[in-house]
């Protein structure tokens, strides 16, 4: 019998809506943003990487606190959180308050996901616990297709900081979604003991999971950060033909997400090569066929659905070894991705920087996404090394 995902899993969505929207709208809304505080654009990139740092710190700071409370009250709690970091961004009157309202919105990011992959694996039918994952990410990939490009066009006609009031409408909604749909689950049966969590997360074989989030993931952002230029500049098309792109891009995404689910839902290991490999073919695919307008289309889809592809497998992989710490280590995991994504853009600036210039920078992303794809052998390996032993 095919049973249906329980509301409560599309209630988390639209919180995972609100976070990857917030995350990313100000990619498009920056020149605007450091015009109104008479900053750089480099300046006002600050806004962007103060996000990042945020969800890094948030994982191991926040999480530990709220895994002792139950979990319906932490993700209520943590989108009214939500809701006011981005009611505070709307309000800003500076350049440091913007920065304080980013890093404060920050901190629900980690920690929502990581409780709301735990819950919604428990909430999950029989053998469907991947599937539930890729179904609450699905409101971060539809926040890419929808949210980011609809918040900048709103921030556009009538000013940035009418997307941060609409960012913060849909954190209201989804705080009444979660406190409506998502049932009363039951306390931890103890507190959890931090330094306990914290022994299963320097096992060998989370670390490894870790580094498989933060290479496997962090190539697609070496790409991803400089798209724009790369189909401007290299590509050949009109800066008006960038936004239909990322939305073909999105569009994957969608279609990527439950197939990575459904993956995972039958082997998370051989998940991961697959979906793994699929990247870095995408990447590497696009420095040939660079000069090709249709071709490059029809990678960017796919380069969409590679990306989201990877996501649950990522993800479950990490539940799957961290049944000691279940909470923070999904936590540390969405920690792990924001890591991935830092490093992948930083690996693209000084590709840029050296003089091979944009062309190459898929190359690399799928370098270190093929570095990702190394650690799933090499611990596939060594258990079969360890089983024979």
């Amino acid at each position: 019998m095919n049973q249906k995902m329980p509301i409560a899993i599309y209630a988390l969505a639209v919180g995972a809506f609100g976070i990857g929207t917030t995350e990313f709208i100000v990619m498009g809304l920056l020149m605007e943003m450091a015009r109104d505080f008479n900053t750089s654009i480099s300046g006002a990139g600050y806004i962007i990487t103060v996000y990042a740092l945020g969800v890094v710190l948030g994982a191991p700071l926040l999480t530990p606190f709220l895994s002792r409370l139950p979990r319906r009250p932490a993700l209520i709690g943590l989108m009214a959180l939500f809701t006011l970091g981005n009611a505070a961004c709307a309000l800003a009157g500076s350049f440091w308050q913007i920065l304080l309202a980013r890093l404060l919105t920050s901190f629900v990011h980690a920690s929502y996901f990581g409780i709301g992959s735990v819950v919604a694996a428990d909430l999950a039918p029989a053998g469907k616990k991947s599937s539930a994952l890729s179904t609450m990410f699905l409101g971060a990939t539809l926040a890419n297709v929808i949210g980011v490009p609809l918040g900048t066009v709103i921030g556009q006609a009538y000013g940035w900081r009418s997307s941060f009031c609409a960012v913060t409408l849909v954190g209201l909604l989804a705080t009444l979604a979660t406190a409506l749909f998502v049932p009363k689950l039951a306390r931890p049966t103890a507190a959890p003991n931090l330094r306990a969590e914290l022994r299963v997360l320097r096992q060998p074989d989370m670390l490894q999971a870790f580094a498989v989030t933060v290479l496997g993931f962090g190539g697609t952002f070496a790409a991803f950060t400089y798209i724009a230029p790369f189909l401007t500049q290299v590509t050949g098309l009109s800066e008006q033909y960038v936004s239909p792109m990322l939305v073909l891009f999105g569009l994957g995404m969608v279609v990527g997400n439950p197939i990575g689910g459904k993956l995972a839902d039958r082997n998370t290991a051989l998940a991961l090569r697959w979906t793994l490999g699929a990247l870095a073919t995408v990447l590497l695919l696009l420095v040939p066929f660079a000069h090709n307008p249709y071709v490059v289309a029809a990678l960017i889809f796919l380069f969409g659905a590679a990306m989201f592809a990877t996501i649950s497998p990522l993800q479950t992989q990490v539940l799957e070894r961290g049944t000691g710490a279940p909470t923070l280590a999904a936590a540390c995991n969405i920690a792990a991705f924001n890591l991935g994504n830092a490093g992948g853009a930083w690996v693209g600036g000084v590709v840029i920087a050296s003089g091979l210039g944009i062309s190459m920078v898929p190359a690399f992303g799928a370098l270190i996404t093929l570095a990702g794809l190394a650690v799933v052998f090499l611990y596939g390996r060594g258990n079969a090394v360890a089983a024979n032993g």
